[in-house]
């Protein structure tokens, strides 16, 4: 039998502890912003998901997500609410809330907040300790500050310089109406 997982409550939220099986309300779960690269929460603990990794971003019109990246493993991408941009593969589309992206292995992308107010996204992506990343240099992700200033496989070089994600309280900016809908 799979044991339930305890939580420890922090001030910015929720996190499970231990290996075990758990249910949290995302408004609950621990919540981290990044100034440039948005909100997003963090339904891990101390042990991350074995098998894929799952999180809700929210982005800021003109913010970029992260930097222009490929993945060895696929990933997939659901907006909720709000609109933003993806580049992919050196193409630009607008998407709204229902819309969804997949991106099978070795995929270039990134997503960019768009719009009048806050984008939520639903971003899930198979797991392996053996992925590969790279971040390529791309001038359709510069137009939106989201390239890596070097073309790189290691993650520290491409987000040398850049702002640290801070734990947050609890979802505000905006999110809390996306919470509601």
């Amino acid at each position: 039998m799979v044991e339930e997982a305890r939580f420890e409550n922090l001030p910015q939220g929720k996190r499970p502890q231990g290996d075990g099986w758990f249910i949290v309300n995302a408004r609950e779960t621990a919540w981290f912003r990044n100034e440039k690269f948005g909100a997003f929460c963090a339904f891990e603990g101390d042990m991350r998901f074995r098998d894929f990794g799952i999180n809700l971003h929210v982005l800021q019109p003109g913010k970029p997500a992260c930097h222009y990246h490929s993945e060895s493993e696929q990933e997939g991408f659901l907006v909720l609410a709000g609109e933003c941009l993806v580049v992919i593969e050196g193409q630009e589309r607008k998407l709204r809330a229902w819309d969804y992206v997949h991106c099978p292995k070795d995929t270039r992308h990134v997503f960019v907040g768009a719009g009048d107010g806050p984008c939520m996204v639903l971003m899930v992506g198979s797991r392996d300790p053996e992925t590969k990343l790279h971040y390529p240099v791309d001038e359709l992700a510069q137009k939106h500050d989201a390239s890596s200033p070097v073309d790189t496989q290691n993650p520290a070089e491409s987000y040398a310089g850049q702002p640290r994600s801070q734990p947050m309280a609890r979802p505000a900016d905006g999110l809390d109406a996306l919470f509601d809908r």
